[in-house]
Parts: C-alpha cells; structure tokens; sequence
C-alpha cells in the first residue's frame, strides 16, 4: 500500500491563530447567520464538487435543500457561490464588509473552511498531503468482506426488491424521505444494492454522525497499536494544568458521550465549527464541566472531536496523524472512496465531516462484523467490538434507543435481533450491523432537516425477514435435495442398475418426483 503523507505549515500559528474564535453565548447576530448560511454553502458546494464529483443541479437538489431550517432565512437570500474549477476552491458573499466565506479543497483532505475575515491569501497555511494515492479501478465486485467465498444469492435478490424499492419510494418508511442509496450485506457480500437522486456506487456523501462511529474505528485501531489508553486521564495538554477538573475525563468518557462538558442545549449543532470555520481546539476543547465524568449521558459532537484531538497529541507528529486512518484502517479495507477533512487547524473534524461511499460504509461495518479482522490481520484489538456495542453506564433517557461508545443499540426495534448496533447521521444515514445475521445494511438519505425521519427500526426488521426468507428458502431446497438424492441412491440399489443409461433414468424420474433438476 503507498503510503500518504502530510505537510503542515509551521507558519499557521503566526497567521491563523491570531484570528478570533466564535463566540457563541448570546444567540447569533443577523451577521453571523449569514456567515453560517454562506459557510454551508461553501463546504458543501466544494465537497460535493470536487470529493465527490456532484454537478450542481445534483447538489441543489440534495444538499442545498431541506437544511436546517434557522438557516433558510440567510441562505435563501446568498447569491450563487463563485466556483473555481483551477484553484479548486468555493467562495461565497454574504456581506459587503466581510471577505467572503471559502472553502478549499486538497487531495486527501477534502475540503476546509477558512474562518470568517480569512481571505485567499490563508490558503497557503492549509494542510496538504506530500502524497496521495489516488483510488484504481472501479468498486464494482460483490465481495465487501475479506476471505468470502462469493455465491449466486438469486434468493436474497428476489426477496429485498420489496423493502429496498420501498426505501426509494418517499412513503413507505417515513412521508418525503429521500434515500439515495442501499446496500446489503449478508456473509461478507453484497446481495442488494440501489442508488437515487445522483448518487451511484462511487459518490461519497457526507455522513454526518455516522462519522463518530468511524472515529471509534480509527481510535480502536490506535489503541490496538499502542499509542492510547482510553482509561489514561488528561487527554489532552490544555486540561493538565491547575486545578482544571477536565484532567479526569477519559476517552472512555468521551466515547460513551458521558464527559460532563458543557455543550448548549444541544450537543449536535456545533455551527461555529460545521460552518463557521472554527477550530476544533476553540469551539470542542474550550468547554466547562457542568456534570462529573461519567455519571451522564449527554450526546455530544463536541466529545467525539476532543477524542480524536487526543490521538493527534497522542502520536506528536501532524504527518502520521493525517495518514494514520487511512493507512490504518480504511485504505486496507478497501475504503478508497472515503475522505476525512480537517479544520484549518489540522484537526480532524471526524465527528460528522467524512464522505464516504454507501459501500465503503459496508466495508466498516463488515470489519465489525469480523471481530476487527480483515484476511490474517487484526486491525482492531480484541473486545473492542464488544466495548462499542455494549451499553454505556449512562444512558439516554428512556424510550431512546441505547447508546455504547460512538454506536447506538438498536434496542427499541421490534422484530430486530437484540445484538443489533449501528451508526447513525442527520439526513437519514445509518449503517446497521446485525452479528447473528452475519448481516450490514446500509441506508444514505438526503432527508429534509426538520421533517419526517426515516424508519431505520421498521427497515431492519423488513430486511432481515427477507434474508431469513431466503435463508430459509436455500434450506428447505437444500434438504429436498437431499432427500432426492437419499430416495436415488435407494431406489439404484432396490433395481440393481448398473448402466449409466438406467442409473440417469432413475435420477430423472426422482428428481421430477420431486419438482428438481440436476
């Protein structure tokens, strides 16, 4: 495997730094809503563009619409954005006093926001990879496990065209639902897969919190190697000194989204970081406490970055860190459609900002489903799939479903396998994992942002009794087979054929017998 490697410019400090972080007590001004409406216009319109190669009638109609409605007032009111194909960069004006929002994109890295009053000149200071190798040959074959023994599953097939054509029709699980792409796995290997509104087998979609479950991938991989220990305190420098009382906060706390921080009234919108171009270090690291470590749930965007931000400090060198989840882990499963991007800082901002193909995100839930294995190598340390499944000493309130470290349980499904765990993004993103089904079902949405929820629990249960169906269906041909060739080999016996010409007429009287060919 080529190896990637990063080049982080030291000068970043003298320029970058020195530029304010949001503020967020207060609310926002009319300003700042639409520097955050223009930011998601930027981010979007250049990942869409340039990672996952979207033309805009595409993005208009996916990305650019049904977004968070506090943000339509603001956005609807921004002029179009200023591509620019060269410099692979998104610029987009919200105010005549102001720079405009940008984002810009490299190999590797996706694409980054400069903070708002950064111009173009602070595109120099971003991060770039020395190297990158660029993705071979299309994602076509059927094998998304290692090792699998690839099979005609024409049974399978037949019986998911009924769930998965529901999935597409806007109605069925959730009115106006907008799925864009499924895919199902069953013993390691596709035996499903439909894709709408543009996107095909190779287009990376945002995946939003899915991202948080492929950070505890990436961070099981770390621990596998050696270079943290989610029980070590003090994660990261700036908590170690004084009397600051966030020394004692855990990986494992921030896993279990149970570290205590302050993050608003709601730990999911982190708008100064999605969109506003800030740093993860001033919008995820700068919190208080407001709860003990550990004694409550709290789901948290903010936990998620802090543990990422600890494996940065962890490995001490910015090249290693940024080809680390690559070369740890997706790259030699076989996810090379799938970008992390980072902040202008370097951070990675891994709790939603990763694009990702539907069958890359197969391929991740597969490597659970194999223990953390991939052919002969062990990528994850063993029990780590059972630390992220197993619930978490606090856990959302009641009727939610469970919570395990940066993967929900799918607890409250009926009709659903009680080992079920998965991970989950805003807009419909979900890949389920189903251990004693030895089944992923992957499920990519561009659901609008305030309106009806896909049924992810209804979905699982209705694929998974297709599979059983089929299952069972391969079983009971199977021992009708076998209960012809028994009754043939008797019935040779009883007349004492010999010849191949008496023997074949046996089998052919059997086997219509028993409505089979050979």
């Amino acid at each position: 495997m080529q190896p990637v490697r990063s080049v982080f410019a030291s000068a970043v400090a003298l320029a970058l730094m020195a530029l304010p972080s949001f503020a967020q007590e207060g609310g926002n001004t009319d300003l700042m809503d639409k520097s955050l409406a223009a930011g998601w216009k930027a981010s979007f319109i250049c990942s869409d563009t340039f990672v996952a190669g979207m033309d805009m009638a595409t993005i208009e109609d996916n990305d650019l619409d049904g977004i968070y409605t506090d943000f339509r007032r603001a956005f609807n009111q921004l002029p179009d954005a200023r591509i620019d194909l060269n410099e692979k960069t998104v610029s987009v004006q919200y105010d005549r006093s102001m720079p405009p929002r940008m984002a810009v994109y490299r190999p590797g890295f996706g694409c980054t926001q400069l903070p708002a009053g950064a111009d173009e000149i602070m595109i120099g200071y971003l991060p770039r990879f020395a190297a990158w190798p660029e993705a071979t040959g299309e994602d076509r074959g059927s094998a998304i496990g290692s090792n699998v023994q690839v099979s005609l599953r024409t049974e399978e097939a037949e019986r998911l065209d009924i769930p998965v054509s529901f999935a597409f029709d806007e109605r069925t699980y959730g009115n106006g639902t907008r799925t864009s792409a499924v895919v199902v796995v069953k013993d390691g290997q596709i035996v499903a897969e439909r894709y709408a509104r543009g996107i095909d087998h190779e287009t990376p979609q945002r995946t939003w919190s899915v991202a948080k479950s492929i950070t505890a991938t990436v961070l099981g991989a770390a621990r596998r190697q050696g270079m943290i220990d989610i029980d070590y305190p003090a994660v990261i420098e700036a908590w170690d000194s004084g009397a600051d009382p966030r020394r004692n906060i855990t990986i494992r706390n921030l896993m279990h989204m149970a570290s205590g921080l302050d993050s608003g009234e709601s730990g999911s919108r982190t708008d100064r970081l999605y969109f506003g171009g800030g740093r993860v270090v001033d919008q995820a690291a700068s919190k208080v406490m407001e709860a003990m470590p550990g004694k409550r749930f709290k789901y948290a965007n903010d936990d998620t970055l802090i543990a990422m931000r600890s494996l940065r400090e962890a490995i001490g060198d910015d090249s290693k860190f940024h080809s680390f989840p690559y070369e740890a882990v997706l790259h030699k499963i076989g996810a090379r459609h799938t970008t992390m991007e980072v902040d202008w800082n370097g951070d990675f901002v891994s709790s939603s900002q990763v694009w990702s193909t539907a069958r890359d995100l197969a391929r991740v839930g597969q490597l659970y489903l194999q223990d953390g294995m991939w052919g002969s190598e062990r990528i994850l340390p063993e029990g780590w799939v059972d630390f992220v499944r197993t619930p978490a000493p606090a856990q959302p309130p009641a009727g939610s479903p469970g919570y395990g470290a940066q993967f929900w349980l799918m607890t409250d499904a009926e009709g659903v396998p009680a080992d079920t765990f998965y991970m989950a993004g805003n807009r419909g993103q979900y890949v389920v994992i189903v251990p004693s089904m030895n089944a992923v079902i992957v499920r990519r949405g561009f659901d609008v942002i305030g309106g009806a929820r896909f049924n992810i629990n209804n979905f699982t249960r209705d694929v998974l009794m297709a599979l059983q169906a089929a299952e069972d269906e391969r079983s009971a041909v199977a021992a009708t087979r076998a209960a012809a060739e028994a009754e043939i080999e008797a019935e040779i016996d009883r007349r004492r054929a010999r010849s191949e010409k008496a023997i074949q007429a046996i089998r052919e009287e059997i086997l219509a017998k028993y409505g089979l060919t050979e």
